[in-house]
């Protein structure tokens, strides 16, 4: 049974990762029927799996995000200057995590403490619902036709955002693309650029957890791990696609009201 919870849990994190709809609300959620013992390798297991839908976004995106290839993403010569764009757009990347990196390394623990409860993570998948349904609503202006056109101080607001996310049930990638979309970025760069930046933060978090944890659990935990991830990776490779042509033709709307309604679950469930 363990290995069937770790399946079903890897699939949920893939599907969960990059859409904004909170994977940490889901894994809660699933957490009730699929559990992994002890509850402590449960948590470190929920933090490295995240490595295997990373790994989906690098290799979904090698081309655009590598500067050092011999071909771009439009299959053409690589070229001094489209390298160039994509060692800038690393740039921005790097300038976004910063405040990520700052206030996780000071209010990590005051968080884990205080904030991760069942009960937060149900009022912040409602909250966020409604921010969503609200700001698609909204007319906004686009201000920037692609990742290289914005600057590096939208970047550092992205971040920001991004920020929001600490709190849990908030969702890394509902924080990120409606940030993105507030500060003037379209639907599809938002969501690329919060899958970007995913990158270096969701390594930090798994090497942090991986480092803590390095001799803490046995040979048969680890390989549960990997094939969690292998899971996730797959999960999320095909999701991503998916995900990318629906948001070109679709806004969010139907992800804000599900994200109510999976808040409204988490209450009646756990509360």
């Amino acid at each position: 049974m363990a290995w069937f919870n770790v399946l079903i849990l890897g699939i949920v994190e893939g599907i969960t990762e990059f859409l904004p709809i909170s994977s940490t609300g889901h894994l809660i959620l699933f957490h009730r029927w699929f559990q992994l013992e002890p509850e402590s390798f449960q948590n470190a297991f929920d933090v490295c799996i995240q490595l295997g839908a990373i790994l989906a976004v690098v290799v979904l995106y090698f081309r655009k995000l590598n500067p050092f290839g011999g071909i771009d993403d439009e299959g053409k010569t690589m070229t001094p200057k489209k390298r160039r764009k994509i060692l800038e757009l690393w740039g921005k990347v790097l300038v976004a995590l910063l405040p990520a990196v700052v206030l996780g390394l000071l209010f990590d623990d005051l968080i884990d403490e205080y904030l991760f409860s069942t009960k937060v993570v149900a009022i912040t998948l409602v909250v966020w619902g409604i921010v969503i349904i609200l700001m698609e609503k909204q007319h906004r202006q686009v201000r920037f036709d692609n990742l290289n056109q914005v600057p590096y101080k939208t970047a550092l607001g992205i971040g920001f955002f991004q920020c929001l996310a600490m709190i849990p049930g908030t969702s890394r990638s509902a924080a990120t693309i409606i940030g993105a979309m507030f500060l003037g970025l379209s639907r599809i760069d938002a969501a690329e650029f919060s899958f970007f930046l995913a990158i270096p933060t969701m390594l930090g978090a798994t090497f942090l957890k991986i480092v803590k944890n390095l001799h803490g659990f046995n040979a048969s935990q680890w390989l549960m791990i990997l094939f969690g991830g292998l899971i996730s990776f797959i999960t999320a490779y095909l999701v991503i696609r998916v995900f990318m042509n629906f948001i070109k033709k679709h806004d969010f709307i139907p992800f804000g009201i599900y994200r109510i309604i999976v808040g409204i679950l988490v209450f009646l469930l756990f509360l």
